[in-house]
């Protein structure tokens, strides 16, 4: 929120002169005047409000909290050090010559957000399994009620790394788009673009990777069954939640990228894991209907061409 919106705080000849500066810049300075979602804030936020917290009292061991909170302390560093840099390239009138060479020069640091991301997986199941308990549910209830929070709940803030970063081609396609083609940063601020963008997809696909590898080590095969190889060769998990099958059973569905699977969550230990349940489904071997939005529901819409696997038609 804010990344693009108006900052009256900016000189005039900011504004007029040098509008993909004064953009940029707003992304960072408004925080530093007191915006909750500024990258070095709402990193400073959660260590003070939370990690310590939950430090000194006992809450949680320090190893569940590094666990939880990952890495995101490296994180704030890395804005510190482009708003250093932005602050130095402006000139006294308030305009600045060029930020694209800054910026092919900074993002690359980025890759940083790899290794947090890629374990919020983890973090989220540590998270959330933790929070069951008494003593944590309370903790992170008074902090959800209190100011500082917002009413947001503790991931809310331990995702806004992730959803900050998807932005950064965004900012910078709108600072490119502000900035006259004659200018001589626009050669460089298209090659900022297109560095954001696969610095962006990349990590997106490691993080899409690792979910991946998580629920494949999270699904539990009835004894004696053998893994399914199209489950071990996905690279992806391209969507999963929550069904309700015509006899009101709730049953978790994944589909992979080779194989749709249907489960039920049990508990083993203080894990949550997922019981397959019936034969996997090749994806080669899935129909899919597109059906218009309050059509009726089909019975048994899960089926392969021709026939319903067996062990499946129980449960549909």
């Amino acid at each position: 929120p804010g990344v693009l919106a108006p900052f009256p705080w900016a000189p005039v000849t900011a504004q007029n002169n040098s509008p993909n500066f004064a953009l940029l810049q707003a992304h960072y300075i408004r925080g530093s005047q007191g915006n909750y979602s500024s990258p070095q804030r709402s990193s400073k936020l959660q260590g003070s409000n939370y990690y310590e917290p939950m430090l000194t009292l006992a809450i949680l061991p320090e190893a569940e909290l590094r666990e939880i909170f990952g890495t995101l302390d490296s994180l704030a560093p890395l804005h510190e050090d482009l708003l250093g840099r932005l602050m130095g390239l402006r000139q006294e009138d308030g305009t600045v010559p060029e930020l694209g060479p800054t910026l092919l020069d900074w993002l690359p640091r980025l890759q940083a957000y790899e290794s947090y991301c890629c374990h919020q997986v983890w973090a989220k199941a540590q998270l959330d399994r933790r929070k069951r308990e008494p003593a944590v549910g309370e903790f992170l209830r008074l902090c959800q009620e209190s100011a500082f929070s917002r009413k947001l709940e503790l991931w809310s803030f331990l995702d806004l790394p992730r959803s900050r970063l998807v932005k950064y081609p965004l900012l910078l396609r709108e600072v490119l788009r502000q900035t006259p083609l004659e200018h001589p940063d626009h050669g460089a601020l298209q090659r900022a673009v297109a560095l954001a963008q696969d610095l962006v997809g990349l990590i997106n696909r490691k993080t899409g990777e690792a979910e991946c590898r998580y629920y494949q080590q999270r699904l539990s095969y009835p004894d004696g069954t053998p893994r399914h190889p199209g489950i071990d060769r996905s690279n992806l998990l391209l969507c999963h939640g929550e069904l309700r099958n015509s006899k009101g059973q709730r049953l978790h569905v994944f589909l992979f990228q080779e194989a749709l699977v249907l489960t039920r969550p049990i508990l083993q230990g203080e894990q949550i894991m997922f019981q397959v349940q019936g034969r996997p489904m090749p994806v080669g071997q899935l129909e899919v209907q597109d059906l218009p939005d309050g059509g009726a529901r089909l019975g048994g819409a899960l089926r392969e061409r021709g026939r319903c696997p067996p062990g499946l038609l129980g449960f549909l």
